[in-house]
């Protein structure tokens, strides 16, 4: 509804101007319910009240395509679909790395492993069987294209979530956010829940009284969790994940750069490896 009282949000809109409409019904509003449809066609914007719920749901329609096309082609959304492309190459690539050193243990001896074997065997003009040439290239083409948007992700991220990046690094950052489902929903996410994004299978084994409850998830990958003693593993991930949860929210809401939260993250982490020797 339009902000002035008792007025539709059709008053001074024409109906086959959707944008105008558009706007009239996100920023417009009411002090209560009326009369809308009988209101519209008084003043001459529908013929009836068919025609009126008509224009409507067209409004509303176009409204609702604006604000998906936005969400879609928002920067967070951008960087969890390279996040989750690079994810996804770097699994095939392995996966079809191992069927190549398979393939290729049956025909060569000292057969090698990895993505590394895989490219060597593309380079080898004088492999004879041409299958196994040209799926170890496929293995070659997957790499290299993770790698194309490991570098991508490097570049963007910083600019999506600069403080995020700061603490985590870029790929982590980015992955976060799509655990989260983006940017806002992980800036509102508490500390403890960042903590365990990653191991929700972990956790509901947990809840279900099967299992202990995780000291962590995907941040595991950061040498703040993975460099300490598995001791103190518990503590650093809290440490972590809760400047991670700030970083995030001033990212968000706020987006300017705080590099201090670095550097309170570093000491702490320090004082809790410290444990270690003490």
């Amino acid at each position: 509804m339009t902000e002035h009282t008792g007025r539709g949000w059709f008053e001074d809109v024409d109906p086959a101007d959707l944008d105008g409409a558009r706007d009239a019904i996100e920023h417009g509003s009411a002090e209560g319910p009326g009369e809308w449809p009988a209101r519209a066609v008084e003043a001459d914007f529908a013929d009836d009240e068919a025609d009126y719920y008509d224009l409507l749901h067209d409004a509303t329609m176009s409204a609702t395509r604006d604000a998906v096309r936005e969400a879609e082609t928002a920067e967070d959304r951008q960087l969890i679909s390279s996040v989750r492309a690079m994810d996804d190459c770097e699994r095939v690539a392995n996966e079809l790395a191992e069927r190549v050193a398979e393939w290729a243990g049956r025909q060569r001896e000292g057969a090698g492993s990895g993505v590394a074997y895989a490219r060597t065997l593309a380079d080898d003009d004088e492999i004879a069987d041409r299958r196994l040439a040209s799926l170890a290239e496929r293995v070659t083409e997957l790499d290299d294209e993770a790698a194309a948007l490991r570098s991508h992700i490097e570049r963007t991220a910083p600019e999506v979530a600069p403080n995020l990046t700061g603490l985590g690094g870029a790929v982590l950052a980015a992955r976060l956010i799509a655990l989260a489902g983006g940017l806002k929903q992980l800036a509102r996410k508490p500390a403890g829940t960042v903590q365990v994004l990653g191991a929700e299978e972990a956790l509901f084994a947990h809840l279900r009284g099967r299992a202990p409850s995780p000291k962590h998830g995907i941040i595991f990958t950061h040498e703040a969790v993975s460099g300490t003693h598995p001791e103190n593993r518990g503590s650093a991930a809290r440490a972590l994940a809760g400047k991670l949860s700030i970083a995030a929210r001033i990212d968000h809401y706020a987006g300017d750069r705080r590099p201090e939260l670095e550097t309170e993250l570093h000491d702490r982490i320090e004082r809790i490896q410290a444990r270690e020797v003490e």
